[in-house]
């Protein structure tokens, strides 16, 4: 009697139990990773549950790649990788500080990097991985507004308390507050590998704006007093993949959007009414102003211009089947010649009886498409 082989598990199981079990998962303090949303942030101060669990496995392959290049930069350059930060407002672990030198002269010699900031002052790096879909926006706009705050966060505990007393960074602790220089991004797709640099100079007072952001969340009696910085499931990836997404939208009705919730009175319709009015007059506006730049941009040279590159698609030219060949062929291959020639008949005879179809150039040619990309920094 033949036993049945047992189908092999999957392998993203293990992933999934694995990272539901990593400190970041387990973690309970507002992260500044946590601040990319005011709701979501009022939801872990309060200790609220979540209430979903997605599917993540493309945030697992960012965070292998992160994790992978960045311990790839913490053995060839020396800095200072996923180190945590503390201060009032959160708890973080910065994904790299390079150092410069006369801050790592402070440090013992196997600690100093080999490849230390050009300082005076040290740079704080986040590693962002994106997909290939987001690609241009992160090359056109940089990081988000969100991405932005984190960053800050962290940069602005470092500069304020320093690197967090621990096991493991002792001796970085020691350093106290740190001088910053620089806040670099670092972006890689997710899907080619390529690599974006947006960095900016540490700006004090955007980091106490990042603060007073927490701050201001902890000052919220509930989190429902809290704001949604994003439309909500199905309208924002964000909300699509937010633990708290039912908790914060509900259950919709059957066969209603979520963010039908927000509408209760006919006030509520009246303001939504307007708002869908004046954003279809942008559209409108918008299109009308896209179409004029494409015209005059017809048949301009494709090439590099300012931040960014014009390119053309289509032109070609086109083919039509030939029924004068066909006719031809049909005799050739002793096929019965319909007596009204009959296009579509005859191409059917032909590909049943395993023959190519007779083409001949239709004079015509495929649209032309405008592509606009940003220029690569």
């Amino acid at each position: 009697m033949s036993v049945l082989p047992l189908e092999p598990p999957s392998i993203w199981t293990a992933a999934h139990e694995v990272s539901d079990r990593s400190d970041r998962s387990q973690q309970k303090e507002l992260g500044a990773s946590d601040t990319v949303c005011q709701r979501r942030a009022a939801y872990i101060l309060a200790g609220t549950q979540p209430t979903d669990h997605h599917e993540k496995r493309a945030a697992l392959l960012g965070t292998y790649t992160h994790d992978g290049l960045l311990t790839s930069a913490r053995t060839e350059y020396g800095w200072q990788v996923e180190r945590s930060v503390r201060d009032e407002g959160i708890l973080g672990h910065v994904d790299a500080v390079q150092l410069d030198e006369a801050t790592a002269a402070r440090l013992p010699r196997r600690m100093r990097p080999k490849l230390p900031a050009p300082g005076p002052g040290v740079i704080v790096e986040d590693v962002k991985t994106k997909s290939v879909y987001l690609w241009d926006k992160v090359l056109r706009y940089g990081p988000t507004e969100a991405e932005l705050r984190q960053a800050y966060l962290y940069a602005g505990a470092l500069a304020t308390v320093g690197f967090e007393d621990v096991k493991g960074q002792r001796y970085l602790a020691r350093l106290g507050p740190l001088t910053i220089a620089a806040i670099r991004f670092r972006f890689i797709c997710r899907d080619n590998g390529d690599e974006h640099i947006h960095e900016i100079p540490y700006d004090p007072v955007r980091a106490t704006h990042a603060r007073w952001w927490v701050q201001g969340v902890r000052e919220l009696a509930t989190p429902e007093r809290a704001r949604r910085d994003f439309d909500g499931p199905g309208l924002d990836a964000v909300c699509d993949h937010c633990q708290f997404v039912t908790a914060c939208w509900g259950v919709p009705a059957p066969g209603r959007a979520p963010q039908s919730a927000l509408v209760h009175t006919d006030a509520d319709r009246e303001q939504a009414l307007a708002e869908y009015v004046a954003a279809h007059e942008l559209e409108a506006a918008g299109k009308k102003a896209k179409k004029f730049a494409r015209a005059k941009l017809d048949g301009a040279p494709a090439g590099i211009y300012g931040a960014n590159e014009l390119a053309w698609s289509g032109g070609n030219p086109t083919q039509e089947p030939d029924v004068e060949a066909m006719v031809d062929l049909y005799e050739t291959e002793g096929l019965t010649v319909p007596m009204a020639p009959d296009e579509k008949k005859m191409i059917t005879v032909l590909k049943k009886a395993g023959l190519a179809v007779p083409q001949r150039p239709s004079g015509k040619t495929t649209a032309v498409s405008i592509n606009v990309k940003p220029v690569r920094s």
